[in-house]
């Protein structure tokens, strides 16, 4: 393939414009001796045999032609595109009758030999015909080829076949489409696991430019999941491309602080071409952010088991004789993935309307779940004695606002946290909490309370929702209680 304007050398990558046309007999290509001279011996060093070398080992296809139109050069690719020998191309008065239809023969020599006298390279597009009749659509690039008086002295010819021209060029394109267009994020990350090219949609993922993130360890653009990351760079590395796609969650560092994203990754393990052994030059790291696309999926699976926990209580409840263990089936059948404890808590003297919410409340515990290990929920002793919850308590709130409250102690020490929820009267390890009203025919009954321990997360909107959902069962279940202790 066509590399550059003017031949160069494989090994040193010198230009061979300016050598001169003669060179060895031997390798194909004629010199200055006469027929009938002896060939002086060389030395190895001779520049002849150098040329011949280096002409026979270049990856483009090369012809030469002297001043007069005359083939002077003929390398191994051009043979082998064409077919012909360069002992049957060289000496050749120009290319009619062997390498181009005699038609086409004045037309294509005359646009090659003007190069001579044009400045810079000429490129043309023609047929050529190989040695056994058939026709190669070749892209050539030809120059002049100047004599040590700075004349022209000939012309030199680089070519190959239009369809390797086209490869090539559509490689370099989608190369620089992907790091320039591409809607997804492209990084080449070298061996020592850093960014060397990144591409704008990758820079804006990472919250930062596509210069400043080059050459940084990874560990300075992700707070969480680097580690997870540079195993799967690792890995490529090693063991080559994964068969699918990665889902990799990490946390950015952004101006605006950090962001959580779940990104979709590909991965290539990039080699080089020129090497005759596989020498690994990095990986090729290819991602699609999905985070809303995740988000929206956890959500719907989460929707999904919540309600087939609500249907499934709903009929365990049925088969319950007793309405208030009935509540504490319920309540177990809620735990299931959303908290690590439960508390009901009802009214002390009797359901309270909108209107009678008027004084201090005061709470009956009712049923909870074991503080120790995981178990049924238990129900309280029938004493009846009220709970001595303090003024402003998240339960006590619930009731009197009639709506659900979350609570938190946040990110403080671990011994404050234990204190934070012995004060509330919570198991010990109770981080964070949620209370729900019970309300059943147009009053309130009491609260429910679901607790969760420090490894998880603190309670959202949407688990208020649900809290919301089995409390209306619950304080169902504590109404039709209450009537059955009235009959």
């Amino acid at each position: 393939m066509i590399a550059s304007s003017e031949p160069t050398c494989r090994t040193c990558g010198r230009s061979l414009q300016g050598v001169q046309v003669s060179a060895s007999r031997h390798s194909g290509t004629t010199d200055e001796l006469g027929p009938d001279e002896p060939e002086p011996e060389r030395d190895v060093s001779d520049g002849s045999d150098l040329l011949a070398a280096l002409l026979d080992g270049m990856d483009a296809a090369l012809c030469a032609f002297d001043a007069d139109g005359v083939v002077t050069h003929w390398n191994r690719e051009a043979e082998r595109i064409l077919g012909w020998s360069a002992d049957e191309a060289v000496g050749r008065q120009g290319l009619a009758g062997w390498a181009v239809r005699s038609a086409d023969a004045e037309e294509v020599e005359g646009r090659l030999l003007s190069a001579m006298h044009a400045p810079g390279r000429q490129v043309h597009e023609f047929a050529l015909l190989t040695k056994d009749g058939g026709r190669v659509l070749v892209r050539m690039q030809s120059a002049a080829v100047r004599g040590p008086d700075g004349k022209p002295a000939g012309v030199y010819c680089a070519f190959s076949e239009v369809h390797v021209q086209i490869d090539l060029e559509r490689s370099i394109a989608l190369s620089e489409a992907l790091f320039e267009d591409a809607s997804w994020g492209v990084v080449l990350v070298d061996v020592d696991l850093r960014p060397a090219v990144v591409n704008a949609h990758a820079a804006r993922a990472l919250g930062t430019g596509r210069t400043s993130v080059l050459g940084r360890p990874l560990g300075e653009l992700l707070a969480q999941g680097v580690e997870e990351l540079e195993s799967a760079l690792q890995h490529v590395l090693a063991e080559g491309a994964p068969p699918a796609p990665a889902e990799v969650w990490v946390t950015v560092r952004t101006p605006e602080g950090e962001r959580r994203r779940c990104w979709r990754s590909g991965f290539l393990r990039l080699a080089s071409p020129l090497a005759e052994e596989p020498v690994p030059l990095g990986v090729g790291w290819l991602f699609q952010d999905v985070t809303e696309a995740k988000q929206s999926e956890q959500e719907a699976s989460l929707l999904r088991f919540r309600a087939q926990q609500l249907h499934r209580a709903s009929r365990a409840a049925a088969e319950c004789e007793d309405p208030a263990e009935a509540a504490t089936v319920h309540l177990d059948f809620a735990l299931a993935g959303f908290a690590d404890h439960a508390l009901i808590d009802r009214v002390a003297g009797g359901a309270l309307t909108d209107t009678e919410n008027e004084g201090p409340v005061r709470l009956v515990r009712v049923a909870a779940t074991p503080s120790g290990a995981p178990g049924p929920s238990k129900l309280a002793d029938r004493a009846g004695l009220p709970l001595r919850y303090a003024e402003g308590h998240p339960a006590v709130q619930c009731v009197e606002r009639v709506g659900a409250l979350r609570a938190s102690a946040g990110t403080i020490p671990p011994e404050q946290a234990r204190e934070w929820a012995l004060a509330r009267q919570w198991p010990p390890d109770a981080v964070h909490a949620l209370c729900a009203v019970l309300r059943s025919r147009g009053r309130t009954l009491g609260v429910v309370t679901f607790l969760r321990g420090a490894g998880r997360s603190a309670f959202e909107r949407s688990d208020a929702m649900y809290a919301e959902d089995v409390a209306v069962r619950v304080a169902a279940a504590l109404d039709l209680a209450g009537l059955s202790d009235e009959a």
